[in-house]
């Protein structure tokens, strides 16, 4: 099939395949596999410029529905974090858009700002199991008590109910949460200013931002992976829709590059992982935290190297 937007040929089967098998594990780490896609798309298939972006964006929009519904199901899903969240990304998007039409449009400099972004993320995720190793923290306690919580409710024969998260505070300066009997309690201000550099950065890269939030909540803010799960791929959503309307609109202002997404190519890459994710949510309770972020850490630093040796 042939893609006139990225300018590609490929098999129709390929994308959903390849977004399939990257969302199945990405996802339980809170990560949509955007940042894997987005490779796949400029080194295999020589999708380069701006669309490219704006097409993995899409690819978020389509697939990462899946797999918030299945967290908000299971009662993983913290609303005020996500508030917070989107509140702080959204204008970091709209700035982050304009750079990639603006000064990032050329493949090589694009794929050099790619591999340094991987590499800091790769080395953020491997601070944190080292960090994990070290001490038993109020995160670590709450992901083991989750943990026994799915381990009695597979060797029960009743209905067992699972750990939910409980709002205790939330206004402009403070948000307190309680989940596994751990009390949760996070800075308002500093949240929103880090969400506003994660959206910049997200919109450049055309991932939505929840392959740096995900890190970010598990390593400075101490938030259990199976709380951050949820809370950065609606935070990925929610930024990723508005990079799509940006990049559509901006659109007829640059007639001489790509700026809106291959809405063919984005479609077949956010049905695989819509699939993808919504298995990846519903198998994640029962995956241990720090097998998921080991080899998401590998992908990473793996990915980089790649991207910083093609540039």
């Amino acid at each position: 099939m042939y893609f006139p937007v990225a300018g590609v040929e490929v098999s129709v089967w390929v994308p959903p395949a390849v977004a399939f098998s990257i969302s199945l594990f990405t996802s339980m780490a809170g990560v949509s596999g955007a940042f894997l896609i987005l490779p796949f798309q400029m080194s295999v298939l020589g999708f380069n410029g701006p669309a490219v972006s704006a097409t993995n964006h899409l690819f978020n929009v389509v697939a990462t529905p899946a797999a918030v519904w299945r967290y908000s199901r299971e009662g993983r899903m913290v609303w005020p974090l996500i508030w917070i969240i989107f509140g702080g990304a959204l204008p970091g998007v709209l700035i982050g858009v304009l750079l990639r039409i603006t000064y990032l449009s050329r493949p090589g400099s694009f794929q050099l700002f790619v591999g340094a972004v991987l590499f800091y993320l790769g080395g953020k995720l491997a601070m944190d199991l080292i960090r994990r190793e070290n001490g038993h923290n109020a995160q670590k306690i709450a992901e083991e008590q989750f943990q026994k919580a799915i381990s009695r409710q597979n060797r029960g024969t009743g209905k067992c109910t699972l750990p939910k998260a409980v709002i205790q505070r939330f206004d402009s300066l403070r948000l307190v949460y309680e989940f596994c009997s751990q009390k949760t309690d996070l800075s308002v201000p500093r949240l929103m200013l880090l969400s506003l550099a994660v959206g910049a950065i997200g919109g450049i890269y055309g991932i939505g931002g929840g392959a740096f939030i995900a890190p970010f909540l598990v390593t400075f803010f101490g938030i259990p992976i199976y709380i951050a799960a949820g809370a950065a791929l609606m935070g990925t959503f929610a930024t990723s829709l508005a990079a799509v309307v940006f990049f559509q609109l901006l659109a007829p202002l640059y007639p001489h590059i790509a700026v809106a997404p291959d809405w063919a190519l984005g479609l077949l890459f956010g049905l695989g992982g819509m699939a993808g994710m919504y298995c990846g949510a519903r198998l994640q309770k029962f995956m241990p935290a720090g097998v998921i972020k080991a080899i998401l850490a590998l992908c990473l630093l793996l990915t980089a190297s790649l991207q910083m040796a093609a540039a």
